[in-house]
């Protein structure tokens, strides 16, 4: 009989950290490991293109660790500067990527509700956290604090919001020790890996670039195996968003929107009905230009 029963939950703990998974992958560049500048995270810079193939490299890492938990089914999302990052023949054939903007859900384009958990590779803290690598929350240049219902949120935060609109909860983080933290705090219960651990905006101690892949390769493992643990992070009812600009025309201008109300000189309102409705109007906000063409 105990060898019976051993046997039954040997069987239902394998089939249950086994069993096919379909996993979404947003990556990032700033919260890879060995990123510090610019020099790695803009085309102009003179290690934008090896810094690519690290990027890459810690996604089919995360591949690989996913796929070892139980993923059969893998959606990339290019999530960083122009999008156009991953080089993307190098990733697995069975593996779609989403590129570009504009894109209604942002960095979490194409996640609904079949995805049975989400991975953020490479992401990094928030503008109003006093520590990070590149902390910022989506724009360095003109932003300076950006919330969901009163709370401060990173990219991840915003991003998981979106996911738990859909039902998908946040299994692993990766990038520096910052944004671990951060994300841990309003997330809850993820896998994090630090791959460095920031000195200062534009410094770190950092793991190479193979030991940044073994640990990210691991620890998206651990995270799809526990993907049954992990819990949505779902925002209920409207969501208010809160902005503050690092200068005040942004504000005024979109305050002529009659869905936006200016709540200083510096910061805007906007109340959406749910997080997709909320990620619509902040993908208009960031990239809108009159001199727009196809």
């Amino acid at each position: 009989m105990r060898f019976l029963v051993s046997a039954l939950f040997l069987s239902f703990t394998t089939s249950s950290a086994f069993a096919q998974a379909k996993v979404y992958i947003s990556v990032d560049m700033e919260g890879i490991g060995g990123v510090v500048s610019g020099e790695q995270l803009g085309t102009s810079g003179f290690e934008y293109q090896r810094f690519r193939e690290f990027m890459t490299e810690e996604v089919l890492a995360a591949i690989r660790g996913a796929r070892s938990g139980g993923a059969m089914e893998i959606l990339v999302s290019d999530s960083h500067g122009n999008g156009q990052n991953l080089l993307i023949e190098k990733l697995p054939d069975d593996v779609q990527v989403v590129r570009s903007w504009p894109r209604p859900l942002g960095m979490m384009e194409g996640i609904d509700e079949t995805f049975d958990c989400a991975l953020f590779i490479g992401y990094h803290a928030s503008t109003s956290n006093p520590a990070g690598v590149r902390a910022h929350t989506f724009s360095s240049a003109t932003l300076t604090d950006v919330r969901l219902n009163s709370v401060s949120v990173a990219e991840a935060g915003f991003n998981a919001a979106v996911a738990g609109h859909f039902g998908v909860p946040i299994a692993m983080i990766s990038g520096d020790d910052a944004i671990v933290a951060e994300a841990k705090r309003y997330i809850g219960d993820l896998e994090g890996a630090v791959v460095k651990h920031a000195l200062s905006f534009h410094s770190a101690r950092t793991l190479t670039p193979r030991a940044s892949q073994r640990l990210i390769e691991e620890t998206a493992r651990r995270a799809v195996e526990r993907r049954a643990s992990f819990r949505p992070f779902r925002l209920e009812g409207d969501v208010t968003l809160d902005v503050s600009f690092k200068n005040y025309r942004q504000a005024e201008m979109l305050a002529y929107l009659p869905i936006v109300e200016r709540t200083d000189s510096h910061s805007i309102r906007f109340v959406g009905k749910d997080m997709v409705a909320v990620s619509k109007f902040v993908q208009f906000m960031d990239g809108y230009e009159t001199g727009l063409t196809p």
